[in-house]
């Protein structure tokens, strides 16, 4: 997750940050050989899949930003000793199918690597999510402003964080329904299949969206803030959907997120909060002294998923496309300057995307053209709709 890789950056600057200081500094934190577990993911007692993922920290020089682990060995313990195991997938990933936990005892995540060191969560109780009311948006400073709202009548929750999914339809910037066919050197017509106009491209939340009611006599959410979408994106340009995650925290978890927060994403001038201390509930069994990145809940987790269509939004917004590409470009089979033939050398083996035919009298004498980027949408996504993607 971005938001522990972020983490480890302010903890090395933790160690120096003295102010008013001039003197160049290279603190040890960046060349220390240290490489921390980091621990993401949820024990999910409903039906939905538990996935846990792992990785370690590396230095702040390093080309990467961090170190999958996939040689481990976890499972979910309960208190009373049943322990159920979760299967490596790769990428770091480890995963049960609905777990069904019986919700009134504590759970706990225990996590073995090289069959040498060992990591154990702190027991935790199991805590009820209540389901979303709804979802919604309004428009502020040229952006589209999404928001949630939820209550518990029983006012045990109090603590909520979300993340989300989204999933966008988008196009290139221009139509080509010609391609060339490399077997023969001749632009050919495009088959169904080779369209590659509209597409689909989707993201994860990256930031740390938190609620609490615990300032209010009923534990009620109205309207919390979950994102933002400029008026220019192309999130936006013709439909959009998010599904949203909830999740029921304990105190403890809604404080160690909320310093996760300040540490990674409130710090920057000398108004917002200083590096702090990060402290999870999950240990190195035999050094318990070590730190170990992360914060095992046990919950259910609640989902809920809604559309924003360009035509919910002001009519006079244009989605901003993401690369220059100018007039199309004109090439013939006898250039009118040069006389030489420019379909061949700029198309059949330039490289260039046909796009319309250039027709004088009926008759064909070349083609406009255009890049890559601007005529394959396939370079940022995915031509097929997702399973759960739907039209109106």
């Amino acid at each position: 997750m971005k938001l522990f890789k972020r983490y480890i950056v302010f903890m090395a600057l933790l160690t120096w940050l003295v102010w008013g200081c001039k003197k160049p500094y290279n603190p040890g934190a960046i060349s220390t050989p240290n490489h921390y577990l980091v621990v993401e993911g949820v024990i999910n007692t409903g039906n939905d899949s538990t996935i846990i993922k792992l990785s370690k920290t590396v230095n702040i020089s390093a080309d990467v930003n961090s170190t999958l682990i996939n040689n481990a060995v976890v499972a979910v313990e309960a208190e009373d000793g049943a322990s159920y195991n979760l299967l490596s997938v790769g990428d770091g990933s480890y995963i049960s199918t609905g777990l069904n936990l019986n919700t009134s005892k504590k759970y706990r995540l225990h996590i073995n690597i090289d069959n040498s060191t060992e990591y154990a969560s702190d027991y935790v109780a199991a805590k009820a999510t209540p389901p979303i009311d709804s979802i919604g948006f309004n428009i502020k400073n040229n952006k589209v402003a999404i928001y949630v709202n939820t209550h518990d009548a029983t006012n045990n929750t109090r603590y909520y964080r979300w993340s989300y999914d989204e999933t966008w339809r988008f196009h290139s910037k221009y139509l080509s329904t010609y391609i060339v066919d490399n077997d023969i050197h001749k632009v050919v017509f495009r088959t169904q299949a080779q369209l590659n106009y509209n597409c689909f491209a989707g993201d994860k939340s990256s930031t740390i969206v938190l609620g609490s009611s615990t300032k209010l006599s009923q534990d009620v959410i109205f309207q919390a803030p979950v994102t933002t979408i400029d008026a220019t994106s192309e999130k936006i340009e013709k439909r959009y959907t998010i599904l949203l995650k909830q999740y029921a925290l304990t105190k403890e978890a809604y404080q160690f997120w909320e310093n996760l927060k300040k540490n990674t994403e409130q710090l920057g001038s000398i108004f917002d909060a200083q590096p702090s201390q990060l402290t999870g509930n999950i240990h190195n069994l035999k050094d318990p002294a070590e730190p170990v990145i992360g914060y095992i809940s046990v919950t259910n987790v609640q989902l809920k998923r809604v559309y924003i269509d360009n035509l919910d939004l002001p009519w006079d917004w244009t989605a901003k496309y993401p690369y220059d590409c100018g007039p199309v470009d004109s090439n013939y089979f006898v250039d009118p300057h040069t006389k030489s033939n420019t379909v061949n050398s700029n198309i059949i083996f330039g490289g260039a995307i046909p796009i319309d035919p250039i027709l004088v009298g009926g008759n064909l004498i070349g083609y406009t053209s255009s890049t890559v980027p601007c005529v394959d949408c396939t370079i940022r996504g995915v031509v097929k709709a997702p399973s759960f993607w739907k039209d109106k």
